[in-house]
């Protein structure tokens, strides 16, 4: 039987990055379980570009992975961002003072190490009753194949535990993530005449003014079991003009918002549209319009929920809540309980400085163990 280690150092070597297939990692995840008698359901589809994606839900021995109604599942995605070409070891796992160095180390391969290290060297018996591995694609860019899992229907679970790193405290709340395109639209002239035009550039200029105002008086409303205790707002890209002697027709910026539990997805929209109004947007000069690419709520389980406790109670770590996004947001719309759990710092996560400590990816195994057997 495989360690912990020697799982991830296999997971890692598999490049699983989002414009690919993810089936090479639900191949090597489907040899393992089987091997320890559970059973495999594959649900199949294919993304925007045609590529053939998996998700998978695994039973362990004795349940019928058919059953839709299960109590505890364990959920983890399989891909990963894009690592840069100047990291050479990207997909060669190497230790370095306790850490493991490698893509997807701590998002998420650690977890989903821990998790085959933990199914494959239980006892055939023992198990919760309802205990299902669920592994799912494209969570990177966008909860897509989660999205898929969910409208299958294949799969109506009590209590999730989302794999994510959380340095191995229970996340019970999460922010959600929103994501719009907007675009501004003027009229190109002769930069030596700009009368004749209106600079699209311009008109984005004075809505980005106002979206960061806007996000300045976000930051007043304060949530203490978050950091940043307030929702985030962020213009990641943006693009405009033609040449630099042409009055910019069109100037494009992507929005990203991160809500905080309870807030409105659709709060940000509204902000933005009456900003559009009052900065004379629309006006007949310049026009905007606008598309929403994503639109995810944050979750929130009860500081009393069992499973909070009991995660609580199995790593000796308090409750936390985690800044980014996560499939725990889909998980909460279906499920009782809801949590986010896993090795790993995520502040590491998305560049070569990617790592999970050993002794937390040991200790993750005993208390997942722990979890699949509990009564």
């Amino acid at each position: 039987m495989k360690t912990v280690v020697e799982h991830l150092s296999d997971l890692v070597r598999i490049d699983s990055v989002s414009s690919i297939s993810n089936r090479p990692v639900v191949d090597y995840a489907t040899e393992v379980l089987r091997e320890a008698r559970w059973q495999m359901q594959p649900l199949t589809y294919r993304d925007a570009a045609g590529i053939d994606k998996v998700n998978l839900i695994a039973a362990p021995p004795g349940q019928q992975v058919e059953d839709t109604l299960v109590d505890l599942a364990f959920m983890c995605h399989t891909d990963t961002v894009p690592h840069a070409a100047e990291w050479t070891r990207a997909l060669d796992l190497f230790e370095r003072d306790g850490q493991l160095f490698g893509c997807g180390a701590c998002d998420v391969k650690g977890f989903l190490a821990c998790l085959l290290t933990a199914a494959s060297g239980s006892e055939g018996a023992g198990f919760v009753d309802g205990l299902r591995l669920v592994l799912t694609a494209d969570e990177e860019v966008g909860c897509v194949g989660a999205t898929h899992l969910l409208a299958a229907g294949k799969i109506e679970p009590r209590r999730v535990v989302i794999g994510e790193p959380t340095s191995l405290h229970v996340a019970r709340a999460g922010k959600g993530y929103c994501l719009a395109e907007i675009t501004v639209l003027g009229h190109e002239a002769h930069s030596a005449h700009p009368e004749q035009g209106q600079s699209a550039i311009y008109g984005a200029a004075r809505l980005l003014t106002a979206i960061e105002e806007y996000a300045t008086r976000l930051m007043e409303e304060q949530d203490e079991f978050f950091n940043p205790g307030f929702t985030t707002l962020n213009v990641g890209t943006i693009q405009g003009g033609t040449a630099k002697n042409i009055v910019a027709a069109q100037c494009n910026f992507l929005l990203e918002w991160r809500p905080l539990p309870g807030l409105p997805t659709d709060v940000v929209l509204e902000i933005i549209k009456k900003t559009a109004e009052q900065r004379n947007l629309g006006d007949g000069c310049c026009r905007y319009e606008m598309k929403v690419v994503r639109r995810q709520a944050g979750f929130e389980t009860d500081a009393d929920a069992p499973l909070v406790h009991a995660l609580e109670r199995l790593t000796g770590r308090a409750a936390t809540s985690i800044p980014f996004a996560s499939e725990a947001s889909l998980l909460a719309t279906i499920a009782e309980e809801v949590v986010v759990f896993g090795p790993g710092d995520m502040r590491t996560a998305h560049s070569d400085r990617e790592c999970v400590p050993i002794r937390e990816l040991e200790e993750a195994v005993v208390t997942i163990r722990a979890l699949m057997h509990a009564s």
